[in-house]
């Protein structure tokens, strides 16, 4: 049985950055913590920014200021107009002013709300529930707008990823399953299937990444974890498709125990080959797989071998 060396991933991850430059001034997580939406992960130097909406706001009420002297104005002409003492000159000069000095207001808050909003880039949040992958950014260094600052991943879909020799990869195809363990514990391991297939073998060392789906990871499958991939070699421990069956979810087969009775047996699946699937593991060097009527039969059925039908 061939065996490989791989890592445990984040199927999914995020660079994150900020959405205006500056100077970093802090960064509140640290590599390998878990994080919640929307909690800060660092912060540029918010000194220009908060100048900024002081700026914004004094233009703002000066603005507003303008704009209640030019309303009192128009009322004034408007008055004098309605009695005769004032002239329609005047009371259209009076009504530009008003108007002119309405859309300085709303452009200084329209500032304001720009330099408040700038005020926030400042903050970097994560965008969800996850885990820091790392950093590539340190305090003091100066970073520009979109910059990746931070690698979030989410931990909850986990892929196991190898890099296969090109002589092995024919015993992987999409869909075929292994047996995922711990390179340190063996007996920790996981279901693992295979999710893609790089298309190109790499130049240098002429192996193809195959990414696995690592189905209900133990806690111990943490992400960067190394792990050993259990594979079936091409002609052995092969059964027929029709031996297999689900109990509970997981892969299975029934043999014959003792006394001639079914037992059912889990097992780990391989690479399919047209009507034949390698078993990984699960199975014995002389165990007997029933091939027919498998989802009629129960645990502890008797069951009657064709040798006994034919004599």
């Amino acid at each position: 049985m061939d065996t490989f060396t791989g890592t445990v991933q984040p199927r999914y991850q995020a660079e994150l950055g900020f959405q205006t430059m500056g100077r970093m001034s802090s960064r509140d997580v640290n590599v390998g913590d878990l994080v919640a939406k929307g909690q800060r992960l660092g912060s540029l130097d918010s000194t220009v920014a908060q100048l900024a909406i002081v700026s914004s706001q004094a233009d703002l009420a000066n603005a507003r200021a303008v704009l209640a002297n030019a309303e009192a104005t128009l009322e004034r002409k408007h008055k004098l107009f309605s009695t005769g003492s004032g002239t329609q000159a005047d009371l259209d000069a009076a009504t530009a002013a008003q108007q002119s000095a309405q859309s300085r207001a709303t452009q200084a808050e329209a500032s304001l709300q720009k330099a408040t909003e700038q005020l926030g880039y400042t903050t970097l949040n994560s965008s969800y529930d996850g885990v820091v992958v790392s950093w590539s950014t340190e305090i003091g260094q100066v970073v520009s707008v979109g910059q990746t600052v931070v690698t979030i991943a989410r931990p909850t879909f986990r892929d196991g990823v190898f890099d296969i020799p090109d002589d092995r990869i024919g015993q992987f195809i999409e869909g075929s399953s292994s047996r995922a363990s711990l390179l340190v514990q063996d007996s920790i391991a996981a279901k693992a299937v295979v999710r893609e297939i790089a298309p190109q073998s790499d130049s240098s060392t002429r192996t193809r990444r195959i990414r696995f789906t690592i189905e209900d990871p133990p806690e111990a499958f943490r992400l960067g974890t190394t792990i050993r991939l259990a594979a079936a070699q091409e002609g052995q421990m092969e059964i027929p498709v029709s031996a297999l069956l689900k109990i509970e979810g997981q892969d299975a087969v029934w043999i014959v125990g003792a006394n001639k009775r079914a037992l059912a047996r889990p097992v780990m699946l391989g690479a399919h080959r047209g009507d034949r699937v390698a078993v990984t593991s699960g199975l014995s060097i002389g165990d007997r797989v029933i091939t027919a009527g498998v989802h009629s039969l129960s645990e502890g059925q008797l069951v009657k071998l064709l040798q006994e039908n034919q004599s």
